[in-house]
């Protein structure tokens, strides 16, 4: 039993010893079409996701405040507005998907009831929140 064992031991000793060598061939057009894949989505600078509107208004000086009211309760959540005439709209967040933006909007409805989800085709992949 003893031989066995001591057997066993020495020839897995030697296969932890070898290293495995792994040889692949693609194919030309493969080959091409990957790196175009990669330099397609190396150009692409935004995405397509989700944030908070937590309001929209004509009035600069009010955005403003409710930017910087949000900021202070929620220090670790980005914000940032956008001016799509006549409105000014502050949105909170970045989310790949609108499940993940909806578990900070059950946060920050108690400040802020009249927020809401939206679609946002301009999110930074470094700006998204897991």
């Amino acid at each position: 039993m003893k031989k066995i064992l001591l057997g066993v031991l020495f020839v897995l000793g030697i296969a932890m010893q070898i290293e495995a060598q792994v040889i692949y061939k693609e194919e030309p057009a493969v080959q091409q079409m990957m790196q175009r894949f990669v330099e397609i989505n190396k150009a692409i600078t935004t995405m397509e996701g989700w944030r908070i509107q937590i309001t929209a208004t004509t009035d600069r000086a009010k955005m403003n405040e409710t930017q910087r009211r949000f900021q202070y309760r929620y220090p670790n959540v980005a914000i940032d507005w956008t001016h799509e005439r006549p409105y000014y709209k502050v949105r909170a967040g970045a989310f790949a998907t609108r499940l993940e933006a909806l578990r900070l909007l059950s946060v920050v409805r108690k400040d802020y009831p009249s927020a809401y989800p939206v679609k946002d085709k301009n999110i930074r992949p470094a700006e998204l929140i897991f």
